[in-house]
């Protein structure tokens, strides 16, 4: 009983210190996941207790995406969407979401919004309107297209790894809720963010005269990297077949690519959100320890009481109170936190159902407030260097319509699909 009160008390420490943010939540996690090893795991265990997979499949996106980054790839997709849109700030605000949201799919969502964002703060000063709609109708993008495939958002490959779900059983089942829940979210910018794109003035440049093909600064390291990414995608539906994990998969590539394009690997590794990885460390080990003290177990026979076993009752409370608890926590955490839970309940009940209403609660969740996912955290930073800074209140008044919104299709969606 010692051991789960001491667990139980430096868990939800770690967890106050991450939500309060007045240190780096990475320095939370590792301060916590190390204190676990002092007075509750022996060390071996927890070390045994990080899920390479995931780490690796992050590294191995990571590389690939700071690849692309050097080719202009990204800028010259957000001129495109200038061109397009003809100019109209709304029109090119649908098309950056539209871009946001299918490459979240394709690449995880945290690393698209580091290289979008940028990109977003020229076109808004380019049409001389403000940035701060674009960014937070990105966020929001990203945290749907995230949700469509297993690595689209970071819990996505928590679940994925804990529960044996490959790549395309996670995409056949999430991707035509997440194609719904965007097409109706797209619907939903006119009456979300019209009156906040009028441009105040004529834009910086007249938008035929830019040029698209000076963007991209390498089309030999483009076409080569479009090959591994395409490659890469192929293994990842393929792996099951193929008897690798997604994250040897995601190696395999960036380390052809590197090899191929003759890199710097010395750049390549620099430029990984090492402060993500080492989080996940802290993290892991923090809740394998109140795993082995019996809290997890024990959080399972309160969800049972509470919804008398009943199956359709767990799921919608699954959907509904982590997409509440990842507006607040953040979604990685709480998903690490609810995945031995799920695990518990699994053996009383059926898991697919739960295994995806906890997905569709984390990920839809991440949209509710600014702290709700990691995107939303690195998008707000970018924002506030760049002058523009978003608060909190400004993005809840969006996030709490479009998780709505986002909730009760998917909770519709769970019920006729799986119960």
């Amino acid at each position: 009983m010692n051991s789960l009160w001491l667990a139980g008390s430096i868990f939800l420490f770690t967890y106050a210190l991450i939500v309060s943010e007045k240190i780096h939540r990475t320095i939370s996690a590792l301060l916590g996941g190390l204190a676990m090893i002092l007075f509750v795991l022996p060390q071996e265990q927890a070390f045994h207790a990080i899920d390479w997979n995931v780490i690796f499949l992050l590294a191995g996106m990571m590389i690939i995406a700071n690849v692309l980054k050097e080719t202009g790839l990204f800028q010259w997709i957000a001129l495109q969407a200038v061109r397009f849109g003809k100019g109209d700030p709304f029109k090119v605000l649908i098309m950056l979401s539209l871009i946001t949201a299918v490459t979240s799919a394709l690449l995880d969502n945290v690393t698209i919004v580091v290289l979008i964002a940028p990109v977003t703060l020229f076109v808004a000063s380019t049409l001389r309107v403000s940035p701060i709609p674009f960014l937070i109708a990105e966020i929001l993008a990203s945290n749907i297209g995230g949700m469509a495939t297993l690595i689209g958002d970071p819990p996505n490959i928590l679940i994925g790894s804990a529960a044996e779900i490959d790549f395309v059983t996670f995409a056949a089942n999430m991707g035509p809720i997440a194609l719904l829940i965007l097409l109706v979210f797209i619907g939903m910018t006119r009456f979300l963010f019209k009156k906040e794109l009028t441009a105040h003035d004529q834009p910086n440049v007249d938008i035929a005269d830019l040029d698209a093909s000076a963007l991209i600064t390498d089309p030999a390291l483009l076409r080569k990297s479009l090959l591994i990414m395409a490659a890469v995608t192929l293994g990842f539906i393929l792996h099951g077949a193929l008897h690798l994990d997604p994250a040897t998969i995601a190696l395999l590539g960036a380390t052809l690519l590197l090899l191929w394009s003759k890199s710097d690997p010395h750049h390549a590794l620099r430029e990984l959100e090492w402060t993500t990885l080492f989080f996940f460390f802290g993290l892991f080990i923090t809740v394998e320890a109140v795993v082995e003290v019996g809290l997890i177990e024990m959080i399972a026979d309160w969800a049972l009481r509470l919804t008398g076993g009943s199956l359709p009752l767990t799921s919608m409370l699954l959907i509904w109170f982590s997409a509440i608890a990842s507006g607040i926590v953040d979604n990685i955490p709480y998903t690490a936190t609810m995945i031995p839970i799920v695990k518990n309940l699994s053996q009383v009940m059926p898991a697919e159902p739960l295994w995806w209403s906890l997905a569709l609660g984390a990920d839809l969740g991440g949209n509710l407030t600014l702290v709700g996912a990691a995107a939303n955290v690195v998008v707000a930073s970018l924002a506030e260097k760049s002058g523009h800074p978003i608060s909190f209140g400004r993005f809840l008044r969006y996030g709490v319509i479009t998780t709505l919104m986002s909730l009760t299709l998917a909770s519709g969606y769970v019920w006729l699909r799986y119960l």
